[in-house]
This record gives C-alpha cells, sequence and structure tokens, in this order.
C-alpha cells in the first residue's frame, strides 16, 4: 500500500446561512488517483479552496506527510507540492508557453535589470513539455492553442512547482474524446511518478475508468470513501445523492405535432454552417450529435440571431421569419441556454432574482413584490439551493447556476428551447432534474432541442436525432435505430460526404 501523502480531519467551514463543511475527512496515497464525488454544492470546490489556501477552515487539521500544516495560504501550498488545473484555465493569453509555466519565477541574468535569461527559460520548460509527451513549443503563444493544449500546460506549470499532488477540477468538460485519452495518458505518467492525483467529476466512467479509490461528500458531509473497483455505479450514485435513481434518463415519450421550426438550406458568412435544413416538431426532444466543432453550436446560434445567416430561410410555424439579432428571436418564442453559462448565460454579480427576472422586464417602473414573487416561484419550482434570492449567481454551484438560466427562460413565452450541453459541469442528481424538466416541457406543447456531447444522455433523451460533421447534417437516426456506434459513424465520415 502507498504511503500516505495528504489527510484532511475533520474539517468544517461555515459561511453567513451556509454550512458549506461538516466534519469532512480526505485522505490520498502517494502515486494514486483520488476521485472526489458529490452533487453541486457537496462541499467539493470549498474543500479544495482550503487545501489550496485560497480559504482557511474553521475547524480541522491538514497533514502533509504526517507534518500538521495548520492553515494553508496559497504560497505554503506551492510549497507544499499541491497543484492546480482548473476547470477554467488560467492562462496569460499573450504570453508564450514557457513564459506562461514558470510566470512569477523567471529565471533572470540580471534580475536588477529585468534582463530575462530565454535560453534556461526555454530549456527548462521544454524537459517537461518532454516528460509530458506533448506537441507544445515553449514559443508558442498561449492564445494560439487550441484548449486541450492549454490544459496541457497547466499541468506543465503544476510539474515546474514540483507537485506532489496535482487537483483536476472537471478537466474534460470541454475536451474531444481524443483530448480525454491523452489527459488519462498524462495523469497515469504522473501516477507512475508517485504523483498523487485529486480528480473531480460527474462523468461516473471516468471516475471508473481512471481513480483507484474515491471519496463521496453530500450537502457538506463526508459519506465515505471506497475502491473504485469494488462498487458499482448505482452505489456510487446511491451513496452521492442519498436515494436511488432507477433511471438516469427518465424520457417520456410523447406523440409528435406539427412543425414549429424548420431551416432551409440556410449558411452563415464564415462557412462554418453549410446548407443545412432540419425540422423540430411539439411533443419531441430533437437531439443534435458531433464532434466537437461540427457546427452544432454555430447552428443554434444562427437560429438565436447570434451570428448572421448569409442564406437559406428560417421558418416559425409555416411562416418565413428574419431573425438578425437575440431579441428578434426571443420575439419569435425562440431561446438559448448558451453552453458556457458564466460567461453567457449568466450575470455573475446579479441576485438570482435579477438573473430571473432580467428576460421579463416589460414596465419602466418595477413592481419589486411581483418580481419577488416571481422569483420565488421558480426558486421553489425548480429546487434552487440559495439561502434567499438576493445572494449573487456566482456563489452558487453550476446545477443552481443552470437552474437559473432555465427559469430565466422559462419567465417567458418562448415555444422553442435550445439546449446546448445542458448538463456540462453538473451532477446526476441536477441532471435528473434537468431531464424532467424537459419531459415538462416537451407535455406542454413546447418544442425542445438538445446539443450533447454525452452520446448516452442523448440516445436516452432524444426522439430523433441529427448528426453533423464539418458543418454538415451527416444523418438523421430515430429513437429506435440510434446507436453511439452509428452517430460516431456519422459524426466522422467528413462533411462532404
Amino acid at each position: 500500500m502507498s504511503k500516505m501523502f495528504l489527510k484532511m480531519e475533520n474539517i468544517h467551514k461555515k459561511f453567513p446561512g451556509v454550512y458549506a463543511l461538516k466534519g469532512v475527512n480526505l485522505e490520498i496515497r502517494k502515486g494514486e488517483v483520488h476521485g472526489l464525488l458529490g452533487e453541486n454544492g457537496a462541499g467539493k470546490s470549498t474543500l479544495m479552496k482550503i487545501l489550496g489556501g485560497v480559504q482557511s477552515q474553521d475547524e480541522g487539521k491538514i497533514f502533509v506527510e504526517e507534518v500538521d500544516c495548520g492553515y494553508i495560504t496559497p504560497s505554503k501550498a506551492a510549497q507544499l507540492g499541491i497543484g492546480f488545473v482548473h476547470q477554467e484555465l488560467n492562462l496569460c493569453e499573450s504570453l508564450t508557453v514557457a513564459e506562461n509555466v514558470f510566470m512569477g519565477r523567471l529565471p533572470y541574468r540580471n534580475k536588477a535589470l529585468g534582463i530575462v535569461d530565454y535560453q534556461k527559460l526555454y530549456l527548462d520548460t521544454e524537459a517537461i513539455l518532454k516528460t509530458l509527451e506533448i506537441e507544445i513549443k515553449p514559443t508558442d503563444l498561449a492564445s494560439d492553442l487550441e484548449t486541450a493544449k492549454k490544459q496541457m500546460v497547466e499541468i506543465a506549470k503544476a510539474i515546474s512547482l514540483n507537485a506532489k499532488l496535482i487537483i483536476f477540477d472537471e478537466p474534460t468538460t470541454s475536451l474531444s474524446r481524443k483530448d480525454v485519452s491523452s489527459l488519462f495518458e498524462v495523469i497515469k505518467h504522473l501516477k507512475s511518478q508517485d504523483v498523487a492525483v485529486i480528480y473531480i467529476s460527474h462523468r461516473l466512467k471516468e471516475i471508473f475508468e481512471i481513480c483507484d479509490r474515491a471519496t463521496v461528500l453530500r450537502d457538506g458531509t463526508f459519506i465515505g470513501n471506497c475502491e473504485v473497483k469494488g462498487i458499482s455505479q448505482d452505489e456510487l450514485i446511491n451513496m452521492m445523492v442519498g436515494r436511488e435513481l432507477k433511471n438516469l434518463f427518465p424520457k417520456e415519450i410523447f406523440e409528435p405535432g406539427e412543425v414549429v421550426l424548420e431551416t432551409e438550406g440556410i449558411s452563415d458568412t464564415t462557412g462554418r454552417i453549410k446548407d443545412i435544413s432540419v425540422k423540430a416538431r411539439k411533443g419531441e426532444i430533437l437531439g443534435f450529435a458531433g464532434l466537437v466543432g461540427s457546427g452544432r453550436t454555430e447552428l443554434m446560434r444562427l437560429v438565436f440571431g447570434a451570428d448572421k445567416i448569409a442564406k437559406g430561410k428560417l421558418k416559425i410555424n409555416g411562416k418565413v421569419v428574419k431573425i438578425k439579432s437575440p431579441e428578434d428571436a426571443i420575439n419569435n418564442g425562440i431561446c438559448l441556454l448558451t453552453e458556457d453559462r458564466k460567461k453567457q448565460g449568466l450575470s455573475l454579480v446579479m441576485s438570482v432574482n435579477d438573473n430571473i427576472n432580467i428576460t421579463n422586464l416589460k414596465s419602466f417602473m418595477l413592481n419589486h413584490k411581483a418580481l419577488k414573487e416571481t422569483g420565488e416561484r421558480f426558486r421553489e419550482a425548480l429546487l434552487i439551493k440559495a439561502a434567499n434570492l438576493d445572494v449573487m449567481a456566482g456563489t452558487l454551484s453550476g446545477g443552481n447556476q443552470q437552474k437559473i438560466v432555465l427559469a430565466k427562460w422559462l419567465n417567458t413565452n418562448s415555444e422553442v428551447f435550445i439546449f446546448d450541453e445542458p448538463t456540462k459541469g453538473i451532477d446526476v442528481g441536477a441532471k435528473a432534474e434537468i431531464y424532467h424538466i424537459m419531459n415538462d416541457l416537451v407535455r406542454k406543447g413546447k418544442v425542445v432541442i438538445m446539443i450533447s456531447s454525452e452520446l448516452p444522455e442523448l440516445i436516452g433523451m432524444s426522439d430523433r436525432i441529427y448528426v453533423m460533421c464539418e458543418g454538415r447534417i451527416t444523418g438523421e437516426l430515430n429513437r429506435e435505430e440510434a446507436s453511439q456506434e452509428k452517430i460516431m459513424a456519422l459524426a466522422t465520415v467528413g462533411g462532404a460526404n
């Protein structure tokens, strides 16, 4: 058995109105990949912020290699060999890879004059990149790198600090399958070097693929830890949510009605969308599949008026409409739940109540009592976990933020709901709630369009699936014939075919 590297004992943390951590324990061994699991709001982020020195515990002890560390600061965390690879990457886009890796620790030929020893900087960076077996040059600009390679730069940064423990927070949410495989190879390499890894993810398939052990938190409490090989997915879900989820995809079947939304040969101005014709009907969930960059999101941006249609027609209830802006789309009953809820879906510094009501402010004079009643109605209906409606949206968990975005659009007269990666970064319990909301919308005669990179989710919840590749529709599958193999075949054939 590997030697213990980290031990967090009886950790407590309180915020105004929230008891975030209630006696949580965590033990990490050297050279192991340890999953940290729990629903949104379970306390995972708070626990990691304490470990990284961003926050301090109210009670409890932290031991690193059997030494009591007391309260940890960010600089102390770096000295202890604790590194982070955040879900939202923290690179300076205008700097080179080498400058990002050694930011704040650049080697100088003459520090007084600010003369950097670039030869040493590039050689040291190249040595780290070589150990990771990634094709990036130290002189590459961070802004020129794709997401997967930016993530590798973050890992290189942690290794440059001689990290003995690296925390990966939802590292695969923006990665393709190929990039996920590359990341897992890097994690296996770290493991072989006796580096410990804490792996936070809501994708249980990844937990079973890469993790040795796992610790589960629920509502700020420690539920238990387990050997991953010795537990089933259902048992793990039960530990996380405190109840049995009998069906991960609670799909309800309704009789499809008339066509509500139709595109006829639409293309964009950039060449990313090429001559696409699709139909979305009442009473169905219409799925869109495809690899990263296939054009799924770009197509929906055209429908929503966020980008310009260069050619083709858009019809609502059989009538041709001109949608030149999101305002036009909203006026025609179309709403878009964006993939990036933090940058495009919410105002993080505004309150929960203001975010919910922002789409329905029709009067110059605001009736604050009515707005509060509306916010409270949606908070109760969608089970949004917030101390009150006045807290900032940015302080809530990802799952609750997603529910606020949904409440914002439910607070309109929308007929077409476009969900772009609706369950990205949220836990299995919140996913089930989102699926039930989608069923309820379809039951009420609304149209639901869902873009997802999770094939089981698409197959489990869609009535029909369009598959895209290189900006074109390469196939259409109904619920009975859809399979992961068929979808992947259509997603990789190439748009020209």
